[in-house]
């Protein structure tokens, strides 16, 4: 199928509600070069029998990424997050922790390998830019949560020659590196081997990014870095008061360093909920149930979406909807300006609002920010060339 017979074909799937997607956004957006900084696909690599060439429902099995809505969505690519969930901070939780990010990163690797193709591994904001144009997806490799570090940061070096070029310290519970946002304060902000482990990332040219991280966190790597930092996907603290969003002061202060904010569709951080202890408990024990994703069978991750979607049923809470996702991106596009904001909607890992469920529904986020009076450039900074340019500050300012 030739691209304009491409774009045809999508155009009825692409009104949203009130937002209709014009053909000349449709073709705009297929033109940019389209990234996102946050992609958990990797939780869904590991599940046996699924295939990324194929298309599936995330209805069905909750994924929201696979080639063919990538190319429905315009997406060219992203971070892919070697995500660890953390542990118990033993000596063998620390060894699970080592294993289990580097059996993250050889999927992410193996993947790209199997599939040369459609998929190639970028290390470079030059790298991005020639696998779009060669008609691939650009597979950048990113790391949240540093815990398979913590039992030994030269490990880092390792994640490096493998592709590492972003790096997230900390995910909701406090490491051996750096308070989380969401935990009661351990560290004060970044514990020594924390601080260590940036300047070991600004002398390697790995972006640093500080979502998850406290308040604490945020001011301390923002003054030590020598390099820019990011944060891959984060929303507005001033539109909803989660302690996982920024404030407005801490986004310009970002901005002011040449940093960059990537905006997250993770529901649950985009509007107030209601304190629910009973949900909290029983996803807890579904959570403890089917704590080793990879290991879980077709049948299996069936049964958990199942009881997922029953539990939230039976604790029912609001659900944020493209709207609520605009309203965070255009205040933080207002406070910190268009060159320093972006996109990370968290996908595969617990992303997604409604009208915008998965990566083949993305055109509608182009057509919202043409509507708000962004022009082509801006908008194009927004899908990738604010994200490349803070990467490639963070590799010129690189000491060898």
């Amino acid at each position: 199928m030739n691209k304009r017979l491409l774009l045809l074909a999508l155009l009825p799937l692409l009104a949203n509600a009130d937002t209709v997607v014009s053909p000349a956004t449709l073709a705009l957006h297929q033109r940019l070069l389209v990234l996102d900084s946050h992609l958990d696909t990797p939780l869904t690599l590991t599940r046996p029998g699924w295939n990324i060439l194929e298309r599936h429902d995330y209805r069905q099995d909750g994924s929201q990424v696979d080639l063919p809505r990538m190319r429905e969505g315009g997406l060219d690519g992203g971070f892919f997050a070697v995500y660890t969930p953390q542990g118990p901070r033993t000596e063998e939780g620390r060894a699970y922790a080592s294993a289990y990010g580097l059996a993250t990163l050889t999927r992410i690797r193996d993947v790209i390998d199997r599939n040369p193709d459609s998929f190639a591994l970028a290390l470079t904001a030059d790298d991005a830019r020639r696998i779009a144009a060669e008609g691939k997806r650009v597979v950048f490799i990113s790391m949240e949560n540093a815990d398979p570090l913590s039992s030994d940061p030269a490990l880092l070096n390792t994640y490096y020659r493998q592709g590492l070029r972003m790096l997230g310290l900390v995910h909701f519970m406090n490491n051996d590196l750096a308070d989380s946002a969401t935990a009661l304060p351990e560290w004060k902000g970044l514990s020594p081997k924390g601080r260590d482990l940036v300047q070991r990332a600004n002398r390697l040219g790995i972006l640093l990014d500080v979502s998850h991280a406290s308040d604490a966190v945020f001011d301390q790597m923002l003054a030590l870095s020598s390099a820019p930092i990011i944060a891959s996907h984060s929303s507005s603290r001033a539109v909803n008061p989660h302690p996982r969003n920024l404030d407005d002061a801490r986004v310009r202060q970002l901005a002011a360093k040449g940093g960059v904010i990537q905006v997250n569709a993770y529901s649950d951080y985009l509007i107030p909920l209601t304190p629910k202890p009973e949900r909290n408990k029983a996803m807890a024990a579904l959570g403890a149930r089917f704590h080793n994703l990879a290991a879980l069978s077709p049948e299996q991750i069936k049964d958990l979406y199942q009881e997922r979607d029953t539990i939230n049923q039976r604790f029912a809470q609001p659900k944020a909807d493209l709207d609520v996702f605009m309203q965070h991106l255009l205040h933080l596009l207002e406070v910190a300006g268009p060159d320093h904001v972006g996109i990370g909607a968290d996908w595969d890992g617990g992303g997604g609002v409604s009208g915008l469920e998965d990566v083949s529904q993305l055109p509608v986020v182009t057509q919202r920010l043409l509507d708000a009076g962004y022009n082509e450039q801006q908008v194009a900074n927004i899908w990738s060339g604010n994200l490349l340019r803070v990467l490639q500050e963070a590799q010129a300012r690189a000491q060898p």
